[in-house]
Formats: C-alpha cells, structure tokens, sequence
C-alpha cells in the first residue's frame, strides 16, 4: 500500500480509460484528481432508457474476452446486472446483391453457403497449405488478405467485417496495428487458418476464458457509472478544461486547468493521460506552451452516426434472427451495417416492438454521416424497406453522431505510437494511453486504464 502522504495523481480524461484508471489507482490506496472537459463521464459509452426503449448512443456490446474484464465486472458488484447476448446472435448476416447471406460458422457451412462462389471456397482450401513467411515491412489488410484468400474474400467478408469493427477501409488500414495475430500465424504457419486454429488452443491450454459477447441490464453505461461511484467524494471535476501541465527535474507536476473562466493550479506526483488523440495534440506541455504531441492530430478518425429505429414487430417481415447485418461497401450502399438490438439482448424494446441499431458514415462513405437528419432518415428506412421488409415508419427513434469516431490504425500508425512513447519517456511520472494507443474496443480501453493505474502507483 502506498503511504497516505504521497502527492495525489491526475487522471486526464473520464472516459472508460480514465475511470478505469482513477478505480484502480484509488484501490492502490492512491489520492487521485480526474479531470474531464465535458459535462458527464463515460466518453462515449452513453446509455438512454426512454419508455420501454433502451438506446446505446456508443458501443453496443462488450467482448468479455479477458480475466481483467470478468473480474472488473465481479469487482463492481455488476453479476446481477449483466447480460449475455442471446444464442440466436451467433447468427450473422452480410449483403450480398441485396440479399441477407448468413455467415458460414463451420466447414459444413463454409461449403454451403451462396455468399462466396466456387472459385473462393477452392483458395480457402488451398490456403491450408500456405509455407510461412515471415515480411519484413507492414501492409495493409486488403492487400495482405488477398494474397491468401482473393479479391472476393476480401470484398465479401473483410471489408464488411472491418467496418463493423473500424468503421474503417481495409486498403487503408495496417495488418500489424489492427490484427498483429495474423501476421503472427503468417509467419508460424503459413496458413492463417492453421494459425488461427493453433492460436485457439494455445489460449485454451492456457484456460484462458472464452469470449461472450455481454452487456448490463440498462445498458453499458453501467459499468462506466459503477467506475464513477467508487471513486471518492472530491476526486472528479467536470467542465475541467486542462489548460497546461509542466514539470521540473525532481519536481512534482504542476497541472493548471479553468472553468467558467477560473484558472487552477495543483500540484501531482504523476499525470495520467487517457484523453483521444485530438486532445492530446492540442495539450500543452511546461511553460512555453509547447504541444508535445501535437502530431497526433493527423490520426484520422472518421465520422460514424448511428440511427436506433423502433418498429411494432409486424412492420418488419425479417425474423430478424442474428446479431445483424454488415453491408460491403462493394455493395454501394449508403449503410455500414444494422444491428438487431433487441434480439441481442433482452429489454431493448417494449413487448411486441423491435429496436434496429442502424450505422452510417465511416472511412468508405464519410459525407453520408453529415447528413442532416430527416434526408439520412429516409435514405435508411429506404435501405431497410428492401433489405429486411419494414413497412410504415418508426414508432421511435434516436440520432446520435460523432464527428471523430475511432481511430484509424491506417498503414504507418507506428510514427503516432513512437511519439507517445517518446514523449512518456522524456517526462518521468507521465503515463498515456487508451483507445489512440491500445486498441479501440471497449475492453481494451478498460484493460487499458487499469494497467496505467498499476503503473502510475509504482
């Protein structure tokens, strides 16, 4: 346990990462000062129960693929409230000539299936014998995908895949800073698919818990909203703009920030960063105001805006069987993806109603997330008319947009990850990290916040 006079620490942003953080820190025994810009915590993890509707206006779902994740939960005292997503969302689906197309689950299906033609079936047996190899620069997913399995693989199940995940463009994004795990069985293997399967027993050997997709009865913001509870009276300020952080050799940081136009100034033993990448460049560093990691505003990070629709359950002839639908941008569509929400988990829509999450934007097609709202309504309902037969129009609805959605781990990510690290290690005390650097699903956020509270405590 740390010694009680110990200087407090700052944690910089009250999103997942922060709040991870400042619960870990203060389970270490340490003070802690959690600074965040906006009016609420959670980031974007942001829940709305509203008449028998449940909204989630960021992440849908978390992967509880990681002990760290489980006993997080355990530790909260949230087993009650958590949920696993429903045996029916195993089932998948992704459009093809405007048609649903379920996603082959086993060899059986693989075989079976309309989604992929003969020719593709073929290279994805081929592909078991690929020699390893091991390469000696990055590429980007596209290109390293197709030399495996073909153009149509690609298209058909990459593509999809990577904008339900990124929001993001295979031919732009890095194969070593997305799925390191490939390259990985590339090199060992050969075949991704011997690989893959090599890697799955390794992490069962290891007993390590198998992934479940899962969520909370109102909603994820309820793990964002535990976090916040067990943090101490005092520990977090709001509408906290940090204006500056500066240190001395052997000195203790000095970190100003304002509201309602006060300037503060309080002194920390070490500085937590879990702020995004457009924050992080615009912080200033020491006196001269200096932008230490101003670089980080070229991440790109794409705009995405999520349309949830509610429907009486006769409106939509689809049974709506699975997790959702992904759209290839191949397709030439004006949708990423829908989500079956309230077939994911229950309590999502009042009896005898069904809720769709709908996703628009992203890498491939960034105007249509700015549309304004009633021309994006109309192009998705004429969308879900003919893919999943809605008639008539929505009971309920619910727009929420962002901007800057998730950052693009596109070929040359490295030169981002390289600065942050330098930057941490020319200012002792100084800790970063979060979705810019450790991956951008909510787990790893939340893994993320947990390790700089361990290494913050030190």
């Amino acid at each position: 346990m740390t010694e009680p006079n110990h200087k407090p620490i700052a944690v910089l942003g009250g999103g997942a990462t922060g709040l991870a953080a400042a619960y870990k820190l203060t389970q270490l025994g340490r003070r802690v000062r959690l600074f965040e810009a906006s009016p609420r915590l959670g980031g974007s993890v942001r829940s709305e129960r509203t008449d028998g509707w449940l909204v989630e206006a960021g992440p849908n779902t978390i992967l509880e693929n990681h002990r760290d994740i489980i006993e997080l939960v355990r530790e909260l005292d949230l087993d009650t409230e958590r949920v696993v997503g429903s045996q029916t969302a195993k089932n998948r689906y992704i459009i093809r000539e405007g048609k649903l197309h379920s996603v082959p689950m086993s060899p059986l299906s693989l075989w079976r299936t309309s989604l992929l033609s003969g020719r593709s079936k073929r290279k994805l047996a081929t592909e078991l014998l690929a020699n390893p190899q091991e390469r000696e620069r990055d590429i980007v997913l596209a290109e390293f995908v197709a030399t495996h399995f073909g153009q149509e693989i690609v298209d058909y199940v990459l593509n999809p895949f990577v904008s339900g995940v990124y929001a993001g463009d295979p031919a732009q994004l890095s194969t070593r800073h997305t799925f390191p795990q490939l390259l990985e069985s590339e090199a060992s293997h050969g075949s991704l698919i011997r690989g893959q399967i090599a890697q799955a027993k390794a992490r069962r050997a290891r007993g390590e818990p198998k992934s479940r997709i899962v969520s909370f009865r109102d909603g994820l913001q309820t793990l964002t909203d535990a976090l916040a509870r067990r943090l101490p009276d005092g520990t977090t300020e709001l509408n906290a703009t940090v204006e500056n952080i500066r240190t001395a050799l052997g000195a203790p940081w000095r970190v100003t920030w304002s509201r309602d136009g006060s300037l503060h100034t309080e002194e920390f033993g070490a500085v937590v960063l879990a702020l995004p990448a457009s924050a992080l460049a615009k912080l200033s560093f020491g006196v001269d105001a200096h932008r230490s990691l101003a670089e980080l505003d070229e991440v790109v990070h794409p705009p995405v805006t999520s349309l949830f629709l509610g429907f009486r359950r006769e409106q939509v002839a689809h049974p709506l069987d699975g997790f959702g639908a992904l759209i290839p941008a191949i397709e030439k569509r004006k949708l990423l993806g829908v989500l079956f929400s309230s077939t994911l988990f229950p309590g999502r829509a009042p009896d005898g109603h069904v809720a769709l999450t709908v996703m628009i934007g992203g890498a491939t097609r960034p105007e249509l997330a700015a549309l304004p709202a009633e021309e994006l309504r109309a192009h998705v309902m004429a969308e879900l008319r003919e893919l999943l037969g809605v008639t008539g129009e929505p009971v309920f609805h619910r727009l929420n947009q962002w901007p800057r959605a998730i950052p693009q781990y596109n070929l040359g990510y490295e030169r981002f990850l390289d600065k942050i690290a330098t930057v941490e290690q020319l200012y002792g005390g100084l800790f970063i990290g979060g979705q810019t650097r450790n991956g951008i699903a909510l787990p790893n956020c939340l893994r993320a916040g947990l390790t700089l509270g361990e290494k913050a405590a030190r």
